[in-house]
């Protein structure tokens, strides 16, 4: 059975904070409330799925609790709640990362929605956050050798021209190559290209 998502709820509004729990686990989804900021960092955020979050709470507001995701590291989608008065500093968040704001009083579908386009949009940057992982470690497992004959082959040099460049026999190459794809698991050039792409991305 798959596991529900963990949505969490930053809000020093208690009747918000149990309006959107409520509204949360009706979808299915699984929640998590906090009435500060400070409270939310000192659990464990990274285990979590989205962050519904106020924009104005005392102490740290909802822009620098985004800031110190962000310099954390913590891999959250964000969605900004807000009042009518608060949306310059909403548009603020958005060009800081943050997925979507909602003005206050929200409508149920319209957060619903937004949080299912931030479990989506989470999903999609694990999966690519894993694969690049991955990757670099396949990449790990290359000599020195074999990556500068990987680097030939993704740049898209024949085995003749990439033995030119680095001084040795196209059979030579056509050696290392098969000993990068068996270390890579890459069945295809094109795999091989794929793998070592995605080795570039940043975790």
């Amino acid at each position: 059975m798959t596991k529900a998502a963990l949505i969490y709820i930053v809000d020093d509004d208690n009747d918000v904070r149990e309006s959107l729990r409520a509204l949360i686990e009706s979808a299915g989804f699984e929640s998590k409330d906090y009435s500060s900021a400070k409270l939310f960092l000192s659990d464990e955020p990274s285990r979590g799925n989205c962050l519904v979050v106020d924009i104005q709470m005392p102490e740290l507001d909802g822009l620098e609790l985004q800031q110190e995701i962000i310099r954390r590291k913590i891999d959250l989608p964000v969605i900004i709640m807000t009042g009518h008065g608060d949306v310059p500093l909403a548009v603020r968040a958005m060009k800081a990362g943050a997925l979507d704001f909602i003005e206050k009083p929200f409508d149920s579908e319209v957060m619903l929605g937004s949080i299912r386009r931030a479990l989506e949009v989470g999903r999609n940057v694990r999966n690519r956050t894993e694969e690049a992982k991955a990757a670099q470690d396949l990449l790990a497992l290359l000599t020195p050798r074999e990556r500068n004959v990987l680097d030939q082959l993704v740049a898209g040099q024949s085995n003749k021209i990439a033995a030119f460049e680095l001084g040795i026999s196209p059979r030579t190459i056509e050696i290392h190559r098969s000993r990068i794809m068996d270390k890579m698991h890459a069945r295809s050039l094109s795999d091989l290209v794929r793998i070592a792409l995605a080795a570039t991305r940043p975790l």
